[in-house]
């Protein structure tokens, strides 16, 4: 049996009756309405894995209803039924994007078999669109170190739930992977990774892109734009920096998750959900819930189940796991031999503290793999990478605390490659403390990077 569901469109009661038992038979979840403007108002507050569209409808043709469904954010498949002299017609609807036509009189094998057909192409065209996800994540949980090993676990127990999960750790150790991770090997794997990053949107916007928006009708209507929590109905939602919502927002979220259901702006119907909701934060969501920017209520709805990414200095065993990792894949993207990486160049590597995580050794490694000639990369690549900024002069007409302070960084960082960013070596040739060298490589903001 199937859970999907279908929209029948058809001003004729006999058809839609006839159409909607024989689907209904076969397992499917059926709805009918008898015009163009009642078909597109039920697509808009719910998910269709299909329409059954009759070309000739009262007001609103077909053809007029499949150009707006071709519109939609989440267009289901269509399959558009033609009567004596509309074939013509049926043709073009499916040049226009239709999958396929049901001639008058229906016959109830052809109508079954077109259906199975037109929805195991629209799921083929979502597996297409879920691969291509998958193959964007540049790295796995790469590594064999027991943060990493206790995280794998944690993952394996709770991907088959649908417990909602809240994942936090340092911009750049991989929170979005590890959701989609997650997704991958849930019960929801063959449906839509919805993703929302909330530090992207301004307030202003964030409603309507979590909920949804739906315009007036009129001649001159705007676009409605479907909701990423119902985008996202029968899979994953992954709302990233949930910590940046506003407080509006997360009220509304809050009633939705416990009634599984919303309201979209403009709109005066609920209209229900099944997503599983996985949040994710770089900020301390306790402080800021201590501070007034973030509700109580809502952090305990998303903490069901708390995950934790370690920050790559605490599991320095796996940084040579990573760089051979993605010196393979950035080798293969870019069309190059692949490269390996000296002894001395990788002790700097384990040195660095690695303040932007997995995120900037990537970066640091791509930017090896495209400017190294050599199959080998060694320290003194590393120099002439990382020294890029370093070699600007100091300009003349500058404060003299701003150009000494430049300086300074400048005379800090080329001690720090000289010794492979070993702060205890690079603080005794800099006559520094190792905690006074530390608090100026974090006020300087000294990277690998720079």
């Amino acid at each position: 049996m199937t859970n999907e569901s279908l929209l029948i469109i058809d001003d004729e009661a006999s058809i839609r009756s006839s159409l909607r038992g024989i689907l209904e038979d076969e397992g499917y979840r059926v709805r009918t309405v008898a015009t163009g403007e009642d078909g597109l108002a039920e697509l808009r507050k719910g998910n269709y894995g299909l329409v059954v569209l009759d070309i000739w409808l009262p007001a609103m043709g077909g053809l007029e209803v499949l150009a707006e469904i071709q519109r939609l954010d989440d267009r289901p498949a269509v399959v558009v039924i033609s009567g004596h002299g509309t074939v013509e017609a049926a043709v073009r609807a499916t040049k226009l994007g239709a999958f396929d036509f049901l001639e008058k009189p229906l016959t109830l094998d052809k109508v079954v078999i077109t259906v199975k057909n037109a929805l195991r192409q629209r799921r083929l065209e979502e597996e297409n669109v879920l691969l291509r996800e998958r193959f964007q994540a540049r790295y796995q949980l790469v590594g064999r170190s027991p943060a990493l090993q206790r995280l794998r676990a944690e993952i394996r127990k709770v991907a088959p739930t649908n417990g909602r999960i809240l994942i936090t750790g340092e911009n750049g150790t991989g929170k979005e992977l590890l959701a989609r991770l997650i997704h991958q090997q849930s019960r929801r794997q063959g449906k839509r990774f919805v993703e929302i990053n909330c530090a992207a949107i301004p307030d202003d916007l964030i409603e309507s892109e979590l909920f949804g928006l739906l315009q007036p009708p009129g001649p001159a209507a705007a676009r409605d734009k479907k909701g990423k929590l119902l985008l996202a109905d029968g899979g994953t939602l992954f709302l990233d920096e949930i910590g940046e919502m506003s407080l509006k927002t997360q009220a509304k979220l809050v009633r939705a998750i416990i009634a599984q259901r919303f309201e979209p702006l403009g709109g005066a119907e609920p209209v229900a959900f099944d997503a599983r909701i996985i949040a994710a934060s770089s900020r301390d969501l306790k402080d800021l819930i201590h501070r007034g920017k973030f509700k109580e209520d809502l952090f305990f709805k998303l903490n069901v189940i708390p995950l934790k990414i370690p920050p790559l200095r605490e599991r320095t065993e796996d940084i040579p796991l990573l760089i051979a990792y993605f010196l393979r894949t950035y080798a293969a993207e870019y069309g190059k031999r692949p490269k390996t990486m000296h002894k001395d160049a990788l002790k700097a590597f384990m040195n660095y503290a690695w303040p932007g995580n997995v995120s900037e050794l990537m970066n640091v490694i791509e930017r090896f793999v495209i400017m190294v000639e050599e199959e080998e990369i060694g320290p003194g690549h590393l120099a002439l990478l990382v020294e890029t900024r370093e070699a600007e002069g100091i300009p003349a007409d500058r404060p003299l605390s701003e150009s000494v302070g430049r300086f300074e960084r400048k005379i800090i960082r080329s001690a720090l490659v000289r010794t492979d960013w070993d702060l205890d070596r690079a603080a005794g040739a800099l006559g520094l403390t190792v905690e006074a060298l530390r608090d100026k490589v974090e006020a300087y903001g000294i990277t690998f990077m720079d």
